[in-house]
């Protein structure tokens, strides 16, 4: 089996592959902080409640955006799982598709994950569009290779960075507001946020097209892509687990096996 680790800016994923199925997934909050035994405490307990156990493991890769995180993570696939992990980014590890801008390295592993993930599940040409702690638009050709992109403020950041620059504005949680015009500080700001986010999305996605100028796919990814799919018809597929998936054709196109 596969353990696949995407180590976010935010939360950190890890997922457990039988073939093609993922047959256990389980997220926690980013911390650079923790170590390779404390990962696998709370990841061997958690295992075992879906009867998974660390010698099912038998290659792990990892894509991370922290690069904190990354030695015990490293240590954890091979203390615990006694494997050594793939680490996308590095340079013994080949991806499958061309980077095409002139820095490769300043481009996100998690972008690149997916930008795998969706070209060999959907094809090209395709925006991939990841809610995370930024809100990223990625783009492929119809060979899956990698264009460049966009970058926004993620959703809850822009909550936080709206609640901590005016005192009178509350912490609130993302939703679909029921109206566009709020009543209330709280509806208002909502809607300002939702709303907003659907005409970024909208603009963006059409900007994109015109640019690229040719027909594309619209792929959405990461928690928020179903609640934002109900405000806006620009996708034309949501997969949450597209990251893993990406991550499931790297560790297939680069096998490695027990250490």
């Amino acid at each position: 089996m596969l353990l696949a680790i995407d180590a976010g800016n935010t939360n950190t994923t890890f997922a457990v592959f039988d073939g093609d199925e993922i047959v256990g997934e389980w997220r926690s909050g980013t911390n650079a902080a923790r170590t390779a035994d404390e990962y696998a405490v709370w990841l061997s307990a958690l295992m075992g409640l879906s009867d998974l156990k660390f010698g099912d493991i038998d290659s792990a890769i990892i894509a991370s955006v922290v690069p904190q995180s990354l030695f015990n993570l490293r240590t954890l696939c091979r203390r615990y799982c006694n494997c050594e992990p793939l680490v996308v980014g590095e340079e013994d590890v080949d991806i499958g598709i061309k980077v095409m801008i002139k820095r490769h390295r300043d481009v996100g592993a998690d972008r690149l994950v997916n930008a795998v993930g969706a070209h060999i599940l959907y094809g090209g040409p395709a925006i991939i569009l990841d809610f995370g702690t930024a809100t990223t638009f990625d783009v492929i050709d119809d060979n899956g290779n990698y264009h460049g992109g966009v970058i926004a403020p993620g959703i809850n950041l822009s909550l936080q960075a709206l609640h901590m620059a005016a005192a009178k504005l509350p912490r609130i949680a993302v939703e679909r507001p029921s109206k566009v015009i709020g009543d209330d500080t709280e509806s208002a700001m909502l809607s300002g946020v939702y709303y907003g986010y659907v005409g970024l999305i909208e603009g963006l996605v059409a900007r994109i097209k015109q640019d690229y100028g040719a027909p594309m796919k619209v792929l959405a990814t990461g928690g928020l892509a179903v609640m934002f799919s109900d405000g806006t018809d620009a996708f034309d597929n949501i997969d949450r687990d597209l990251t893993m998936k990406g991550l499931l054709e790297i560790s297939r196109r680069n096998p490695r096996t027990l250490a």
